[in-house]
């Protein structure tokens, strides 16, 4: 299972960015996404997490900024940031977890950088 992320760029402080990412592949079903961050010189963290009913979990510092959504018709997990923030710049990755011809499995997409200037 392939994940292509996309959306990202440069924002100011304030300003909002909705980042994409699809799954492709064949024989799978989608469990949870995610989305999960790395900053400089800092471990990758949780950003926010959906699960294959919607039920969603976010990381202290995005909450009431960040809004994590999915189309499962298209396998794709979405996450809008509004109100950024300079301590919100990093390399983020989207996640998933499901099954492939009834093995689990757990992939992760490329990255994509966004950076906010203050």
């Amino acid at each position: 299972v392939q994940l292509q992320a996309s959306g990202g760029g440069l924002v100011q402080a304030g300003g909002s960015l909705r980042l994409s990412c699809a799954a492709s592949g064949s024989g799978f079903a989608v469990g949870s996404m995610g989305w999960y961050r790395r900053s400089p010189g800092k471990e990758r963290e949780l950003v926010a997490t959906i699960t294959s009913i919607g039920s969603t979990n976010y990381a202290d510092s995005v909450k009431g900024r960040f809004t994590i959504s999915r189309d499962n018709a298209k396998n794709t997990v979405y996450l809008q940031m509004n109100s950024l923030k300079p301590e919100d710049t990093a390399v983020y990755y989207c996640h998933l977890e499901g099954r492939r011809w009834s093995k689990p499995i757990d992939s992760w997409g490329q990255g994509t950088l966004v950076t906010v200037s203050s």
